[in-house]
């Protein structure tokens, strides 16, 4: 177990929460609020925006557990699987018509977390 990559896995993605969150749940928001969207759509425009920083958020915290404590690697299996298959997601639709997305940072991000946090546990 490589723990320097665990380590940076874990700040990237803690770092990303924190970025998503505050930064781009502010100006998301305010495209929100400004568009023609009814109030439950927005609101759960919101909610999907913000359960990504969550993901983030859990990803990076149980990384930096597992390379606290090396014995907990069994943990970080899943949080590498959910960051591997969201990234795929992104790259699969931007490929089927949504183009912007491969523009947007999640997929670098979750990829990055998911590939670095592979090289730590393996």
């Amino acid at each position: 177990m490589e723990t320097s990559f665990l380590g940076l896995a874990a700040f990237i993605a803690l770092a990303g929460a924190v970025f998503h969150g505050y930064v781009g749940g502010k100006i998301y928001l305010g495209h929100i609020k400004a568009s023609d969207l009814m109030p439950l759509t927005q609101s759960l425009s919101v909610v999907s925006w913000q359960m990504f920083t969550v993901l983030l958020l859990v990803s990076g915290a149980t990384l930096l557990c597992v390379a606290m404590k090396p014995t907990l690697a069994l943990l970080a299996y899943p949080v590498l699987v959910a960051n591997a298959l969201g990234a795929l997601l992104f790259l699969l639709l931007g490929a089927t018509g949504h183009g912007r997305l491969l523009k947007l940072p999640g997929m670098y991000l979750m990829g990055l977390t998911a590939v670095l946090g592979w090289l730590g546990a393996a």
